[in-house]
């Protein structure tokens, strides 16, 4: 874990970098559990001394900010990127259920859509993967009952499965070509063993014609997984088409000169309408590579 985190972004303290937000309470909590806090497990391993009990991390992290003075708070948003967007997802109407009634609670996930998608083999690589973690944290308990009466519990942790059911406010920020989701669940190693896809995964600009084509199967794949995500103002969404992974905790794609746009609209200024209820937000942009204003990551 990082010694000192830097609070930008979503998360800065000046009205210019975040109008919306810049004056509320702030908190990062550090993800540590492996299981988007779904964990619940009385038992511990008595070989490693592992305790797979995020749920009551969470909740007890939530208890502690209430005590200190959260239950007080007029609004209150559970965020996330990546595993933490996932977290804002699975524990979105639990995080609702835990503040006063009176509290206006909303959530966003940012880079936390991850898809049951296939691999450039065909293979369900990430389904499996899933499956283990659930079980593994014994997350069923945890994960909403209107989802696992349906499917098994491993697919209940894939939010394509479980975020109509989700009955607070929700804002989905979501790259369409999301460099996690990319490189773990489309071209994984174990389904790229000779490396072709490894200069791609590094730099979309390096990607073959051919390469691109998976690429453009992957959003059309995304795109599907979001039907279900609904169109009520109550629930936001910003899908554009780079190569990044989590764009609301860094300056340069949440609010600057030369940030992401979607209908001329940067993410802060379009969670910030949402959130306060000023203009609905769904968009989602044209393919790859039609969008100019795109921070596309580059990795070592």
């Amino acid at each position: 874990m990082l010694t000192t985190e830097t609070f930008s972004g979503m998360f800065h303290n000046k009205a210019k970098y975040n109008p919306d937000f810049h004056d509320w309470n702030r908190i990062k909590v550090r993800y540590c559990d492996g299981s988007s806090f779904t964990g619940d497990v009385e038992a511990v391993d008595p070989k490693t001394n592992l305790h797979y009990r995020g749920a009551r991390i969470f909740r007890a992290v939530i208890e502690d900010l209430l005590a200190k003075g959260m239950k007080n708070a007029k609004n209150a948003m559970l965020a996330g990127c990546s595993a933490g967007g996932l977290t804002a997802i699975l524990q979105c109407d639990n995080f609702r259920s835990l503040l006063p009634a009176t509290t206006n609670v909303k959530c966003l996930a940012d880079a936390g859509f991850f898809i049951n998608g296939k691999t450039i083999i065909g293979t369900n690589h990430i389904e499996g993967f899933y499956a283990d973690v659930v079980r593994t944290h014994g997350s069923a308990k945890v994960l909403s009952p209107a989802c696992t009466s349906k499917m098994s519990p491993g697919l209940c942790f894939f939010p394509q499965n479980m975020v109509q059911y989700i009955k607070t406010p929700i804002f989905l920020i979501n790259a369409a070509y999301d460099s996690w989701q990319i490189k773990n669940i489309l071209a994984p190693g174990v389904a790229d063993r000779k490396g072709t896809f490894r200069e791609c995964k590094l730099d979309i600009t390096k990607c073959s014609a051919a390469q691109l084509n998976v690429l453009q199967g992957f959003r059309e794949e995304f795109l599907r997984a979001l039907t279900g995500f609904g169109k009520s103002p109550t629930r936001g969404l910003f899908i554009n088409s780079c190569y990044s992974h989590c764009q609301t905790g860094i300056q340069e794609t949440w609010l600057r000169n030369d940030s992401p746009l979607l209908g001329g609209t940067t993410i802060a200024k379009a969670v910030g309408d949402w959130y306060y209820g000023r203009a609905a937000f769904q968009k989602i942009d044209c393919p790859y590579p039609c969008d100019k204003t795109c921070h596309n990551r580059v990795f070592d």
